[in-house]
């Protein structure tokens, strides 16, 4: 564990600054817009352009680290992200801020996929979970110290901007001064949209309404906080306690999810969501400490919900098709979040706060609702249970996301993902040398594929 942390200490301090800076702002924006009473369609939206961005960026991120390598392609964006940031300052014109937000988005993935694909590449197979471990672990205490400092904040005004900036631009800076690095360029996955909407369509629907979830929430949920009268403070401590419940969830489920049958797993998660939002919505004003319990379990719940997902996808689909099976789960779950802030922000002004809530019980009863029409006939032998995959949001979560899957195979990952050495750019010399001195020669060890007939591979 020490040497993991002395060879990617400054990508875990890099991501750490990323995510506070945008946790902080993902807050701000939508208890800045409430305060000032903007319609809930247009935080909505606000919300989808950032995922929007997000699902573009996936393309982008690709192409620009292969053009001009990893460094310069991070010190990029993080400097159009600061000046999109500073952006929101100079001017309070909604439509201006929902282009900056896809901007951001957009610049954050091409940030995720530098840090995940250089995680990937300096990864010996033995200490693959443990370095991914904890930068899980730097992803949720970024995302929750936005919210400490929304919790000391005094009010609303330009000062939190810049110390979104500042997070921004200090967070190049571990990156800038790392001269040792050998992570190759990677090209896109391909998506084989057709094939998996034939073998597992009621899962890519799942994916779907977890997006449109997840999206609400980030968007929404301080929304919801001031409409339930919460003071800034508050409001701040309720986003910092559901998104910590994200991280504590991962560690019984990752236990639960090898020793269970995973898709009545995903009834039960689906079930608990959907009880725990009914609650908070038809509860009246409950106290805060009562509505703060009530939102844990149902965030808990609601976090689980995708990487289980991904859990049985993997499950239902060959090996040779895991890479681009992660690729159209984070695209449908993109475009989910997408229209999960548009719809709720529309029918939240005229209805009130309790509506994400009701929202987040529709999609819970959804999903269980798919979860149990699954197939009653064995669709899968199993030789040996495959390993649960603990994932955050998409927040936090490039295309790249396929490397944290321990069920596929390094030469698979190369193979798909990595350009040629000689459609490599020339001339990139910080991408000479490494992170750890030494190479591991040792490939990724292949787990027992689980095998299905032709017939059986659907979901559901």
């Amino acid at each position: 564990m020490k040497k993991v942390l002395n060879t990617f200490l400054p990508l875990y301090t890099t991501t750490l600054l990323m995510l506070l800076g945008s946790g902080l702002l993902t807050t701000y924006i939508s208890l800045r817009l409430a305060g000032e009473h903007v319609s809930g369609t247009l935080i909505g939206s606000i919300t989808a352009a950032n995922y929007l961005g997000l699902v573009i960026g996936g393309k982008v991120g690709h192409n620009l680290i292969a053009r001009v390598g990893h460094i310069r392609a991070y010190v990029s964006c993080a400097g159009i992200i600061t000046a999109s940031v500073v952006g929101h300052g100079l001017s309070d014109y909604i439509p201006l801020w929902i282009v900056l937000r896809l901007i951001i988005g957009l610049c954050m993935m091409c940030q995720y996929m530098v840090l995940e694909s250089w995680l990937n590449d300096r990864a010996e197979s033995s200490q693959r979970g443990a370095i991914f471990g904890l930068y899980m672990v730097a992803t949720y205490l970024g995302l929750c110290g936005g919210q400490i400092i929304i919790m000391m904040a005094t009010g609303m005004g330009a000062a939190l901007l810049l110390v979104v900036a500042l997070c921004f631009a200090l967070c190049l800076v571990p990156i800038a001064l790392t001269t040792r690095t050998t992570a190759q360029p990677m090209s896109p996955a391909p998506m084989e949209l057709g094939y998996f909407f034939k073998a597992i369509p009621k899962l890519l629907m799942a994916t779907l309404v977890m997006g449109m979830a997840t999206g609400a929430f980030y968007g929404l949920a301080p929304v919801y906080a001031l409409a339930e009268k919460l003071s800034t403070r508050e409001t701040g401590l309720f986003m910092g306690v559901t998104i910590f419940a994200g991280m504590v969830s991962q560690f019984p489920l990752s236990w639960l999810s090898d020793r269970y049958d995973r898709q009545k797993l995903l009834f039960g998660v689906s079930l608990l969501f959907t009880a725990a939002s009914l609650a908070l919505a038809l509860v009246p004003s409950p106290g805060f400490y009562l509505l703060l319990g009530i939102a844990f379990v149902s965030s808990m719940a609601m976090f689980s919900l995708y990487p289980l997902g991904v859990a049985i996808a993997n499950d239902f689909v060959e090996a040779e098709r895991r890479v681009s099976l992660t690729a159209c789960l984070l695209m449908a779950f993109g475009i989910g979040a997408c229209i999960g802030p548009l719809i709720t922000g529309a029918i939240m002004e005229p209805l009130g706060g309790n509506v994400l809530y009701f929202f987040f019980t529709l999609c819970g009863g959804v999903i269980a609702f798919i979860s149990w029409m699954r197939n009653r006939t064995p669709a899968i032998v199993v030789d040996a249970p495959l390993p649960h995959v603990v994932m955050p949001d998409s927040l936090a979560t490039s295309p790249l996301a396929v490397v944290l899957n321990p069920t596929v195979d390094e030469e698979a990952i190369q193979e798909v993902m990595v350009d040629n050495p000689e459609d490599e750019p020339a001339g990139d010399d910080e991408d000479d040398g490494s992170l750890d001195e030494e190479e591991s020669d040792t490939p990724l060890a292949e787990p027992p594929e689980a095998r299905a007939s032709d017939e059986n591979k659907r979901f559901g």
